[in-house]
This record gives C-alpha cells, structure tokens and sequence, in this order.
C-alpha cells in the first residue's frame, strides 16, 4: 500500500495544473483588501504600482478615486492616466473607466480602483470587475481594491454586524481567481483617529459613521472577516502549488482537520470531539465517508446513524464528502495527502483481534502509513450517541413479483431446449453452461430470488434430462455428482453477485435521481427572493419526490399558522394544530407515526437549522401507518435542510431590512429634531428680537425703523409657517392620507399664483415665463401643484446668485405637458441627482449649507407622484444650473372651459 501511495502522490494533480495553464494565459490580479473604508487600500494600490514602475514596467492608471485626500492626490502625481470615458445618462455626464482606450494602450499593469462598482447605464458591462476580468484576458496585469463588505458570500454576515445591507458586491470566484491578495490592515482605534482627523470623510459625515458604522466592535468584526478571508484563500493557494509540483503533504503552514466517518455507533462522538479540536486549532474541519460495496447492504439502523451524524456535522460546520472505495485506508491517506490534512481524527477498531488480522484494521493502516499526519484514534460512546428519531418507519413495499419467477422458468426451458440440440455434439458436463447462462439471465432480470429459484432450477432439470440415468432424479457416474455440485456451486455464487451488482445499479440510479432533484430543488431555493416562493417550492419538491401531502406552518402570535401546502391544504383539526404547535416548541416530531400526539392525521417534523426551529413541515397520505420509509425520511432530512437554510436566509434578510429601516427611521428623526431646532430658533429668534426692540424703544425708533422691525417679524413669520406647512405636508405623504382634490386648470394660471406667493422671496432675481397660452388644460390639484411650483422657486432662489436669471417655461410633448423651473446657480453634483428629492437632505457646497429642512423637494416629489405625474432635476447643458422638470399627463378627454369636476 504505501508504494501504491507513493506513486499516486508523486503525480502532480491535473485540475493544479490546469488552473495554472489558464493563470499563466492571462494576466495577474492583484487585490488590495481592507476591513472598511479608509484603511489605506488605494494609497497602497498607488504605492505598489510606483513600485512596479520604479523596475520598468508600464503602469498607467485606469480609474483612482482620491476623495480629495492629498495624500493619494499626490501619488497620483507621476503615472499617465487614461482618460475617463463620459456617458450621457438622463441628461447629466457620467465618468466610467474607459476600457477600451485601456485595452488599446496595452500596457505592463493597470490600477483598477473600486473592484466592486456598479457602472453607469450604457457601459460595455455592467459592473467594474467585469471590466478587470476582460483586461486580465488580454494579458494585462491589474491592481484593484476591495473592502471585505463588498464580498457576496459575506454581505449576509456583514449586514448582520453593521445593520447596512451593501447593494454592490463581488463574486466569490473573483476572490478565488486572484493571483495575490495584500490586506491592508490598520487597528480600529487608528482608524477612528483618521475618521475623526477627516483623512476619510468630511467632518460632519466621519462623526456619523464614527456613531454608527464605524463603531470599535463593528470594525473588530469585519477586521476578522477580512483575515480570515484572505486566510483562506491563502490556503488554496499554497494546496494548489503542492498539488500542481506533486508535493507530498503535509506542509503545516496551518492546521487542517479530517474526519474518517462511518456506520459505527461512535460516530457522534468523533464529530463532536473534531469540533471542539477545530475550535482549539482554528483550523477548517472535513467530514470524509468512504462507500465500500459493502454499504450496500447496510441495515436501515446503520444508514439512518451514518445520515444523522454527517447531518450533525453540516450543522456544527464541517465539509462533508463522500468517496467511494475499495480500499479505506489507502484512500484515506490519498485524500489527505492530497489536501494538505494535518491531523485524521478515528475510531478505536471495533473488531476482535482475530477478525483484524483476517480482516485488517483501518484504524491501524492510517497510524502505521500516515507519515507526518498526527492521527487522533478516539473511543468514542455506546449506543447513547445513535440517533432517536421519535418517528416509526413505513417498512418498504415488497411485492413478490411472479413475473420474475415464471421468467426464471422460461430461461430453463430454453436452457432445456438448447441443451437437448447440443446434446449430439458436446460432452454432457458442458452443458452446465447453458443452465448457467439461465441463471444469470434470471438473476438480471429479476433479482436474487429470481436467481436462486432458477439455480436449484436448473440442477433439477439438469439432472433430469442429461445425467445417466436420464428422466429421473438419481445420480449414478461419481463424475456426474461432482459436476452437478459444482454447477449447483458455481450457479448460486453467480446469481448473488449478479443480484448483487443488479442492487448497485439500482441504487446507483437512484441515488442519481435523488441527486438532480435534490440539485434542482437547491438551484431552485437559490433563485427565490421572497418567503412564499421558498415555502411553495418546499411544499411542491417534497410532495412530487416523497408521494406525499404536505403543509408548511411557521409561527405567528406565539402559535404556528399555516403558510403553504401541496395540494393547498389550510385546514386543520385541534389534534393537528396541538401536534405542530407541540414540534415546534419542543423541536421534535409529533403526530401520526410519532412517540408523542400519535392521533394526529399528519406527521409534524421541525424545519430546524444549526440554530433553531424555523418551521414546521406537516405529511399524509391515503395509507394507513407510519409514513416514510427509512430512505424517504433520510431524503426528507436533506429536503427539509435545505429549505430550513433558505427560510432562514429570507427571513435574515427581513431583519436587516427592518433594521435598516429603523435606523433610517432613527436618522430622519435625528435629522427633523436638528431641524426644528435651527430653523424654529432662527425665524423665533428674530421674532423675539424684532418684537422686544419694538416694546422696550418704540417710541424711541423713527417710522423706518418701526416698519423695518415690523417687516422682520412678517417675514420670519411667514418663513416658520412655511416650515411648519412643510412638515404638515410630509407627514401627509408619509401616511398615505393626501387625496388630490382634483380641477381642470391652465399651467399658466397656476405658475402665476405661485409667482406671487413668491414675490418677496424672488425680488433680487431676474424671472422669465415662457408658458404657451395653447397648452391643454391638465387635472390637477391647484393648492398642491401651487405648492409644488413655489417649493421650485424657493430653490432655485436659495442656491443662484442675486440678479441671475430664473425661467419658467413650458411645452407639450405628445400627450404630455412639461413645466420647467431652471436657475443659474451651481448646478447639483453629479451624485446627488437623487439624493436631492430625500427627506431632509440638501447639497452641501463648500464650507456653506443653505438654510432650510431639505423637505422642499421631497415634498415636491410626494406631491407631483400623487397627481399621477413625474418630477425630475438636471444640470443644464448650456450653461451653469439646475433645471426641474415636471411632467404631467394630457387627460383623454378636456373640457372646453376651465372649472371644477
């Protein structure tokens, strides 16, 4: 055995090389990975790549986002960069990557900031890595960065810690294909100091991030993630080299765990145990069962111990793999050879002395072979650790089925027939053959049973019509009664092995079609995104592959309700509902079939996962008894697991929603109480001060002062009452309780009152109206549509300068009416196009924030929404400013003259 090992180890393995073929076609990719925002992921990217140009390669810069640091702004300094292509999107230019001009400049090395950016619209490909993959097929290396939220396979887990769900990620075969991986790693509390120094965010923003995404714990957890993540991919770097130069293992660069798993009733206690030495390792842990033929006729016991320890694996964390073998132990030792293990955990031997010397022991094969691989040989537990079900098995139906037998009876007589021709040419011994052939032609066809009838059979007949004396039972020649026990021999140990080859076909095929639908049932769970899909694709996979009914139930108002079945089936009677209610709470089975609540008309089993009961699945059919078969609840197991998982996940997903959403909720009550502090304080402070001045020095003040302080308290007045109306309005919008009051009106007429509401407000600008008297009359609300234009005209006037020039203009286009409001103030920054219609949230420029709540334009939005149109916000092309542009559908049907329904 162990030069059979030596020889297969010192093959380098074809999939390492392969892989290493496809690497070596294309470019390198280098990953900078950081925990969070700010570690210094880009400023080492730059660094790196001054590094690769100092030794004279080709560096230029695809894309590098500064933000305005100095310190990366200077890096930059030094390094051709390629032109950003621009893409018109909505009427605004958008930077991306230009890949193309990349692809054409060819050069050594490119530096690919931002890994996992989501494109603009009318990109060549959607995402940014998409763009990195078809750089690297050209032969181009690439530099890039990545922060570990960002990763898909842990947006779950990062959401779980931070309450933030990130929308852009990267693949995990991104990862896996990298060439290197460099994390850039730097304490939380040095961290929080460049937060709090304003290297990563403005001021105002660092101190919000400090309050709730960077908070010490949160950047501990994803520090964590993101070492153990390029842990990992570290350790399948260093298996694929050993695996591609045919190292033989292991090399202990770090701990690995495997698990040698069978039927045994210790296996329980080898899970456990191998957990509880992961954790001391912190080393990845793999559950490995060999099938030997001799697995085929395990009992139901054996397989029903094997399937709940590999389950109980799964659920503590474990990789579990099954091989099948011929030899264990060699197979064994090849397995962990080949994946770098550093430590076999097994069971004592079980067998006598005498049986492992006739036998041989596994056990004692992996402690002589093994070589540097330390291996654990665990006693393990009794009988305590098998696993309880607490639910009866249906026993499989068995029918005796006579068509195989009357078959056993046809092949004879043919055997019959065949021999009596050859009879004339062959010797009598040789035409046991032919009988022989009978036999394994009934064993194919039906089975053992079959076989062994058609072997005494066809001794029978043979005897009768070929051995002297002929046409009876009696044997006289010595030679006759040798060949007729040895035929008699030879038949019964062909029929069994080929029964027994029969019975692995079987079970072959069958474990193939319990593997596509298991398959397609997984690929199915994958693609679902909300509860009731995951629950009706359970329902249906279970009942088409088990022949069964079935109901769903999960809890609600402290009970468990149903939520799906197949058929569709919510009716329960009270032994049902206290038979699920009981599954649930206990996490255990009851109902029909089970020890507990046995009166039941279903069979209530929990849909649990490593941490608890998420469901309950309910099962019945026509026939009476327990319902599964020890195959169909093995299969149930993996079902129910697998739904569990996708329950949880969906359900995971809620809570992030949900808490997202509640800290949203938290931010825009921050926001309005910051608000309603300012902007009450302010208009109230001069109210106070206006006033006070006038009672205490009236009759001091000459008439231009007194009207001066009076025109003060009129317009800060008007000022708090436009706030106040303002969140009157949204909290309108936010309840669902406007409801239009619906008038025929002319644009005109309406932008015209607006206008004059407005007067005070607009009286240093310029104003333009360019309204078509032939514009159709639309069907409108006119308070809230005045409303709408007046919030407009606030705007435009807050954020232009004095004496500029603000238009109101407006045009049909097909069967709709478009009203514009344009200034020519800044304009609005790229990014915050539609950040401008949030709550509470206004463009900051510079070091000055413009008074006001931030609610006009969201209520803008609410307004026009409700009346059935659309309202957008663009810079103008022409010129610096913004443009808003409502668009407002043409009714059918227009009456002739203006006025109220």
């Amino acid at each position: 055995m162990p030069d059979d090992n030596r020889k297969s180890e010192n093959r380098p393995s074809p999939d390492a090389l392969l892989d290493r073929a496809e690497r070596d076609a294309r470019g390198r990719l280098k990953i900078f990975l950081g925990a969070a925002p700010g570690v210094g992921k880009t400023y080492e990217m730059l660094m790196s790549g001054r590094a690769r140009q100092a030794d004279g390669a080709d560096v230029v810069i695809g894309v590098v986002e500064t933000h305005g640091r100095k310190e990366t702004e200077a890096l930059v300094d030094g390094f051709e960069v390629i032109a950003r292509h621009q893409i018109d999107y909505r009427g605004q230019q958008l930077e991306e990557m230009d890949l193309d001009a990349v692809l054409e400049r060819r050069p050594t090395l490119v530096l690919v900031d931002e890994l996992a950016h989501t494109n603009a619209p009318g990109s060549r490909h959607p995402k940014r890595y998409l763009d990195v993959q078809e750089i690297l097929s050209h032969g181009i290396d690439v530099y890039s960065t990545l922060n570990i939220q960002h990763v898909e396979s842990l947006n779950d887990v990062v959401a779980q810690i931070t309450r933030i769900r990130v929308r852009e990620t990267v693949p995990d075969f991104i990862i896996d294909g990298a060439d290197d991986i460099e994390i850039i790693d730097i304490t939380p509390d040095d961290l929080i100091k460049r937060l709090g120094d304003g290297k990563v965010y403005l001021p105002k923003t660092a101190k919000r991030a400090i309050e709730n995404y960077f908070s010490p714990g949160n950047l501990t957890a994803l520090r964590e993630l993101a070492l153990r993540r390029t842990a990992q991919r570290v350790d399948e770097q260093l298996l694929n080299h050993m695996q591609a130069h045919a190292i033989s293992g292991p090399w202990a660069a770090g701990e690995r765990l495997l698990v040698c798993l069978d039927h045994g009733h210790e296996g329980a206690s080898l899970v456990r145990y191998a957990r509880r030495q992961a954790d001391r390792l912190r080393a990845p842990w793999t559950v490995l069962h060999l099938e030997t033929p001799q697995a085929i006729g395990l009992s139901d016991e054996d397989k029903d111990r094997l399937a709940a320890n590999m389950r109980l694996a799964e659920q503590l964390g474990a990789e579990t793999v099954t091989l099948p073998a011929l030899s264990p132990s060699r197979e064994i030792i090849a397995y962990a050879h080949a994946n770098n293990f550093t430590h076999i955990v097994v069971g004592r031997p079980g067998r006598s002395r005498w049986r492992q010397i006739w036998h041989g022991s596994v056990t004692q094969d992996l402690i002589r072979y093994a070589g540097d691989i330390s291996v654990h040989v665990i006693s393990g537990e009794a009988k305590q650790n098998d696993p309880q079900r607490g639910v009866k098995s249906a026993q499989p139906p068995q029918p005796f089925r006579v068509r195989a037998y009357l078959l056993g009876v046809l092949f004879v007589l043919l055997a019959i027939l065949a021999g009596i021709a050859l009879d004339q040419t062959l010797d009598v011994q040789n035409l046991a053959l032919v009988f022989l052939m009978a036999v394994l032609a009934a064993s194919v066809r039906g089975g053992l049973g079959a076989g062994l009838f058609a072997s005494v059979l066809g001794a029978l007949s043979f005897n009768f019509f070929f051995l002297e004396p002929r046409y009876n039972f009696t044997v006289r020649d010595p030679e006759s009664v040798v060949a007729l026990f040895f035929y008699f021999s030879v038949a019964l140990v062909a029929s069994n092995l080929t029964a027994a080859v029969q019975r692995q076909a079987a079970a072959a095929r069958q474990r193939a079609r319990t593997t596509e639908g298991l398959y397609l049932f997984s690929k199915k769970l994958a693609g679902t995104g909300t509860l009731d899909d995951v629950l009706w694709a359970t329902a249906f996979q279970i009942a088409s592959m088990l022949k069964v009914r079935v109901v769903i139930l999960l809890p609600e108002g402290g009970s468990v309700v149903v939520k799906a079945g197949y058929p569709p089936d919510d009716t329960l009677v009270d032994a049902d509902i206290a038979a699920a209610k009981w599954a649930w709470e206990q996490n255990r089975p009851a109902g029909r079939g089970a020890d507990t609540l046995p009166g039941a008309k279903r069979l209530y089993l929990p849909l649990r996962t490593g941490r608890e009961a998420v469901g309950v699945i309910g099962l019945d059919n026509d026939r009476q008894g327990p319902i599964l078969t020890p195959d169909q609840q093995r299969l149930l197991d993996a079902l129910s697991d697998q739904a569990a998982l996708a329950i949880e996940r969906v359900q995971l997903v809620s809570d992030v929603d949900r808490a997202r959403l509640a800290a949203e909720t938290d931010r825009l009550r921050t926001a309005l109480l910051t608000s309603i502090s300012h902007d009450l304080k302010t208009p109230l402070a001069a109210i106070m001060g206006s006033a006070d001045t006038l009672k205490d020095l009236g009759a001091q003040l000459d008439e231009g002062a007194r009207h001066e302080l009076l025109s003060t308290v009129i317009d800060e007045s008007e000022r708090l009452n436009r706030f106040i109306a303002n969140l009157l309005d949204m909290t309108r919008i936010g309840s669902g309780a406007m409801e239009p009051n619906y008038a025929w009106h002319y644009v005109g007429d309406i932008a015209g009152s607006a206008l004059a509401r407005a007067g005070k407000i607009i009286s240093h600008h310029r104003i333009e109206v360019r309204i078509p008297h032939t514009l159709p009359m639309l069907r409108v609300d006119p308070v809230l549509f005045e409303q709408v234009l007046f919030n407009l005209i606030d705007n435009a006037a807050k954020y232009a300068p004095e004496d500029t020039l603000i238009e109101i203009s407006g045009r049909q286009d097909g069967n709709t009416v478009l009203l514009c409001v344009a200034d020519e103030g800044p304009g609005i920054p790229p990014d915050d196009i539609e950040r401008i219609f949030d709550s509470f949230y206004r463009v900051r420029k510079g070091d000055h924030v413009r008074a006001g709540t931030g609610l006009g334009l969201s209520i803008c939005r609410g307004f026009i929404e409700a009346m059935g149109g659309k309202i957008t916000a663009a810079n103008r092309t022409e010129h610096s400013g913004a443009i808003f542009t409502i668009r407002m559908p043409v009714p059918a049907e227009i009456p002739l003259l203006g006025g109220n329904e």
